[in-house]
């Protein structure tokens, strides 16, 4: 089975130029007399770099054969880091070089899901928000709860983001992923 460009969307991951790609965004443009296109920013899985690509309308790609499987993150031993599949209790080891910036909100017993292509790790997914303990930071000062002043705070992964004021250490805080950005205090 193959795709072709009307089965775009969000999310859709593609084989094309023998790499895997997911689709980040494609819009359909049709330009007077010419042949319609779509306009697409796509992902490369391997490396997480972005790409800017036409496709004619109607191109056929390959559906990639890719398997995806939940796991677990049990700890790091050196430069691996471990993880449990889920189904079977085996551990998988992956490297920090093929985890890239994953690894910055990697706490124990967090579920994530790992991409397989042609049998090798390809991407870590993360869920969209992790919640992180703060380990350092300047003290909060009192009454500063309102406001878009910003502080750095390093997290329990060694992960520095800015936070507001009031954040103190030993607060929880939900982080966003995609982002790196703070959400909100939740303990």
């Amino acid at each position: 089975m193959a795709y072709t460009t009307s089965d775009f969307k969000r999310g859709l991951k593609i084989e094309w130029e023998g790499k895997l790609y997911e689709i980040v965004e494609f819009q359909h443009v049709k330009v007077s007399k010419n042949q319609p296109t779509v306009r697409t920013k796509l992902k490369d899985l391997a490396t997480g770099r972005v790409l800017e690509v036409n496709f004619r309308a109607g191109e056929r790609f390959e559906k990639p054969d890719f398997q995806e499987k939940e796991v677990q993150y049990l700890y790091k031993d050196g430069d691996q880091y471990v993880f449990m599949d889920m189904e079977d209790y085996d551990q998988i080891y992956v490297n920090e070089e093929e985890l890239g910036e994953a690894s910055k909100y990697l706490k124990e017993n967090l579920n994530v899901y790992v991409l397989y292509y042609k049998g090798k790790i390809v991407s870590v997914e993360l869920p969209n928000t992790v919640e992180l303990k703060v380990v350092e930071t300047e003290p909060g000062i009192r009454g500063d709860t309102v406001g878009s002043a910003t502080k750095p705070a390093k997290l329990e992964t060694g992960l520095v983001i800015q936070v507001p004021l009031f954040i103190n250490e030993g607060d929880i805080i939900k982080v966003d992923t995609r982002t790196g950005k703070y959400l909100e205090r939740v303990g």
